[in-house]
């Protein structure tokens, strides 16, 4: 399918990121949320700007290096966007700081969390902070004086630095007027001050203020003229020729430590830095005015995000709450495997817990009857114990095959590192498909039970990491149904063997028959209005990208389907256009979870179909990954799926955010006295508070 809209239609998938980025600052800018949360906030809104500009500013940089002159479906090309991104990045940064100086920190002074200048130290400041410099910091800086015989350093990918502006002469006679100190990575970027020292419950002092007051102490006998902090931002795209490559972990191994050194895309400097410094970075960073962010505070706020773990005010925080267990899995040691005999089970994190996944494996692996166990590794983090206890059934000689994605963007080398050990106990660990990155979250256990072989399944919207379980929204599904078993088991041969591919009962896979199958939904729900019936799709996912499904939900909607779309991200689609997209409604739900889960519903004449997939409808997900997309089929869980992801988020009133043609968003305000909020009812149906 081709789609025959006009770009006009499309909207900027970069500039759709920094909306949705717009949307997160907001939430650092909301009073009614807990103070130490709004500087989380600010710090995840700093966070997903560094990824931006790694990542798509560099791909805008790269295509104008080799002279692209491509396009996307919006019909701009790489200057063109380039251009709109810096305008609009250096707004939301100013404002970010705007934020953090005269509301987040006045805020939290207001509290007693202080960030301790060093212009206000009085003089029992003073000496605790010398005292800090001489023991703590100045033992492991490196001081380099630039001079013919000390270039310009290597400067780690978004480390903190400081640009030091000199007079004088050194012991050998030089007459150098500028070095380069780098701040090691081991030492924190905030210092909790003692408080009969700091005069308050909680006093932090900024690394770059210590080192500001005694950087004198490096260059002995030199003037200080200024001193001035600095950060580069890189581009941190892996380059790797899959069609050369011969094996991906060694190769990747290999291209990994470079990533800290990739071009330059950006350089964040303190505001009061000289012209003279300021030119002398561009020049050394190979990069122009418009590259050059001048910040008033810290060049990296994603370091604050250590504060709020540092203080112990709980009023100042979300409440905290214990996940929810489904009634059938609370007996304590319950048989996971004669449970979801008996029927499929639904989690929803993080209102509900992630330890039965965790308890099925470990049950798995101890369990005598188990033969063997198959699953797919995308992020996991670096400590597991889902991996430990598929490392503890390979240790006991059940056949454990682990489909690990080296490609995992920011977690590879975590990866590599899982991908050894469990090398090492005898378990089979593949990469997936060399072009292909194995996006989809599958396990698969097989059991001998009255002399036959059982397959069991969990499938899932999200990755098997515990932690990001407590902060993401996802669903998983536990099943023995035969033909969905057998499906995942297709799948994984897919990955690990070799073959043409076979039809599936029920899971549309990518990258072969998830994009068709999607399209064939909409076009039903298109056929169906047409004939006069009622046609509704709701879908929810991350982004919404790819141009062909874009081209097919504006067809349904000129054929009078009625189309609600909850996305978190960006959305190249505009929804309300006379003529285009008037019966389509685009929301995004900013809370103090991270939305991801992936759910796409069809009417189908009554049929109610509920499927939930690991993918997003964008380009990647339908033809460059391995995905998969599961319908749910037992009808108490498919109700359980329209009720808690999609219904409950179209009647949120206070954490949505709905978008209008031009790609601009407002949030949701309330006309009636019931404040409806998506995340909270379903902590208090699914969770329970702490006591």
């Amino acid at each position: 399918m081709t789609n025959h809209f006009a770009p006009q239609q499309f909207l900027n998938r970069e500039l759709g990121q920094l909306e949705f980025n717009r949307r997160v600052l907001a939430q650092a800018d909301d009073t009614a949320i807990p103070l130490l949360e709004r500087l989380k906030y600010l710090c995840i809104g700093s966070s997903n700007l560094d990824e931006f500009f790694e990542i798509r500013v560099a791909g805008l940089m790269e295509q104008i290096k080799v002279g692209s002159i491509s396009t996307g479906a919006d019909g701009m090309n790489a200057h063109k966007t380039l251009k709109l991104v810096r305008e609009q990045a250096h707004q939301l940064i100013d404002h970010q700081y705007q934020l953090f100086n005269t509301e987040i920190m006045p805020a939290l002074a207001s509290h007693g969390i202080k960030f301790l200048r060093r212009t206000h130290w009085n003089e029992v400041q003073k000496a605790w902070v010398r005292d800090f410099f001489f023991r703590e910091v100045m033992p492991v800086l490196t001081p380099i004086g630039l001079d013919p015989a000390h270039p310009f350093p290597r400067v780690l990918n978004k480390s903190l630095n400081f640009a030091v502006e000199l007079q004088g002469r050194d012991a050998f006679g030089r007459n150098s007027t500028r070095a380069i100190v780098q701040a090691p990575r081991v030492l924190p970027r905030t210092i909790l001050m003692p408080p009969e020292i700091s005069d308050c419950e909680y006093g932090f002092v900024f690394l770059s203020s210590i080192l500001h007051a005694h950087v004198g102490e490096l260059f002995s006998g030199m003037e200080v003229l200024g001193c001035f902090q600095f950060r580069v931002t890189r581009n941190s795209n892996l380059f790797v020729d899959e069609e050369e490559v011969k094996n991906l972990r060694l190769s990747l191994q290999g291209e990994l430590p470079q990533r800290h050194f990739g071009d330059a895309v950006r350089l964040e400097i303190a505001d009061n830095c000289s012209p003279q410094i300021e030119a002398l970075l561009l020049k050394e960073f190979k990069l122009t005015a418009d590259d050059l962010y001048r910040v008033h505070g810290p060049v990296n706020l994603v370091r604050l995000m250590e504060i709020p773990g540092q203080v112990e005010r709980a009023d100042l925080k979300f409440p905290e709450f214990v996940p929810g267990v489904p009634g059938v899995l609370q007996k304590k040691g319950a048989d996971m495997f004669k449970v979801i005999r008996k029927s499929d089970i639904l989690l929803h994190h993080p209102y509900q817990s992630f330890k039965p996944v965790i308890n099925f494996i470990q049950q798995a692996a101890s369990d005598p009857s188990v033969v063997a166990i198959k699953q797919t590794v995308y992020r996991t983090g670096a400590d597991s114990a889902l991996m430990e206890a598929l490392i503890a059934a390979a240790q006991r000689g059940k056949e454990v095959t682990v489909v690990v994605e080296l490609l995992a963007r920011f977690d590879e080398e975590a990866n590599i590192n899982w991908a050894n050990r469990l090398e090492e106990v005898g378990a089979h660990v593949v990469y997936g498909v060399v072009g292909h990155k194995t996006h989809a979250k599958m396990l698969m256990v097989v059991r001998r039970e009255e002399g036959k072989l059982k397959r069991y399944v969990h499938l899932g919207t999200g990755n098997y990491h515990p932690r990001t379980a407590r902060l993401y929204t996802d669903f998983g599904l536990f099943t023995s149904n035969e033909e969905i078993c057998a499906d995942a088991n297709e799948v994984f041969s897919q990955l690990t063997s070799l073959g043409r591919v076979r039809e599936l009962n029920h899971l549309w896979q990518s990258p072969f028959t998830l994009h068709t199958q999607v399209i064939r939904a909409i076009k039903n729900e298109t056929q169906l209005a047409r004939a006069g019936k009622r046609g509704h799709i709701i879908a929810k996912m991350n982004a919404l990208l790819e141009p062909d499904t874009i081209a097919a939900l504006y067809e349904a909607s000129q054929a009078g389907v009625k189309v609600d779309l909850i996305v978190r991200g960006v959305c190249a689609l505009r929804p309300g256009v006379a003529g285009l997209s008037e019966n389509i409604k685009v929301r995004s739900i900013i809370g103090r979870f991270l939305e991801h889960t992936r759910i796409f519903y069809f009417r189908n004449d009554l049929k109610h179909d509920v499927y939930l997939a690991s993918a997003d409808w964008m380009d990647r997900n339908f033809f460059r990954r391995i995905e998969v997309c599961f319908p749910v089929l037992d009808k108490k869980l498919k109700k359980r799926v329209i009720d808690e992801g999609l219904k409950a988020y179209l009647q949120d009133n206070c954490q949505a955010w709905e978008m209008n043609g031009d790609g601009q968003y407002r949030r949701k305000q309330s006309r009636i006295a019931v404040r409806k909020c998506a995340q909270n009812e379903l902590l208090q149906q699914l969770a329970s508070a702490t006591s």
